[in-house]
């Protein structure tokens, strides 16, 4: 399951979001990180999840490949969910499971929290599934080069980002070989005490923090035998153009995070 994680991976299909400026998708990733939280009742949420999955059908990413790679956050989500549903006291009771009343106040937060987790998560996804990475770079960069003239290493620092980013489902499907791995050899992550599993979590844990400093390694490596020597005098062969669409893109997001806003308050 590990390996199906979508955050960090690139699908190169022809969509309208892929069409984007990485600028633009980054700045709009970061208003809806504001927006989701104007979610506060069953329409605007309803709106919520009509407008993230509207997003999802653009990406033009195979749903089939997308619903596979969230199964993992799903069952944070619902985890979450029950946590809210079990432990808010508000509203009236439903019915009591395991000595612990459930009330409808517990059932509707739970709900609304695990819509904007699921929200930030789809849009975070979205970012790395439509942008390249040298396109993720070149957009992280952009916004840090302000910082620049206060000796800030702006083109270092976006490298760096990136490179996590996309790196974060090869860890993952190295975590999920080392498991597979270690059980084949008879070790058990589930049973026995806690100074056991305790233990037994070592024979996962050094193996990957051993090959994570080996991959790093060994892109160091690659980088210096290519000639990196930083963002200083680099030039670049794609360069960046904010079009028009861009700017409907992040109109459209202000007006829909506006609309949250009125629901809301009206």
């Amino acid at each position: 399951m590990l390996q199906n994680i979508v955050i960090g991976q690139y699908v190169p299909v022809e969509s309208p979001i892929h069409r984007l400026d990485a600028r633009s998708k980054i700045l709009a990733v970061l208003l809806m990180a504001v927006v989701v939280f104007l979610a506060n009742d069953v329409m605007t949420n309803a709106i919520l999840v009509t407008f993230v999955s509207l997003l999802v059908l653009l990406s033009k990413v195979p749903l089939r490949f997308f619903i596979k790679g969230m199964l993992p956050i799903f069952i944070l989500i619902a985890f979450t969910f029950i946590l809210h549903a079990l432990f808010t006291n508000e509203g009236e009771v439903l019915f009591t499971v395991l000595g612990f009343s459930v009330y409808s106040g517990g059932i509707i937060q739970g709900l609304f929290i695990a819509i904007r987790i699921g929200a930030l998560v789809i849009i975070a996804s979205l970012l790395t599934l439509t942008t390249s990475p040298i396109d993720l770079t070149d957009g992280f960069e952009a916004y840090l080069r302000p910082f620049k003239r206060f000796g800030v290493p702006s083109h270092e620092i976006a490298l760096m980002m990136a490179i996590s980013i996309r790196l974060i489902p090869t860890l993952l499907l190295e975590a999920d070989r080392i498991l597979k791995a270690q059980s084949a050899r008879g070790a058990d992550f589930t049973k026995g005490s806690l100074k056991t599993r305790l233990n037994t979590m070592t024979a996962f844990i050094i193996p990957l923090f051993v090959r994570s400093f080996k991959r790093a390694e060994d892109m160091a490596t690659a980088m210096d035998a290519r000639g990196y020597r930083g963002g200083e005098g680099r030039t670049k062969l794609r360069i960046l153009k904010w079009q028009g669409k861009d700017t409907v893109a992040i109109v459209l997001i202000v007006l829909f995070g506006c609309t949250l806003g009125i629901l809301r308050y009206v």
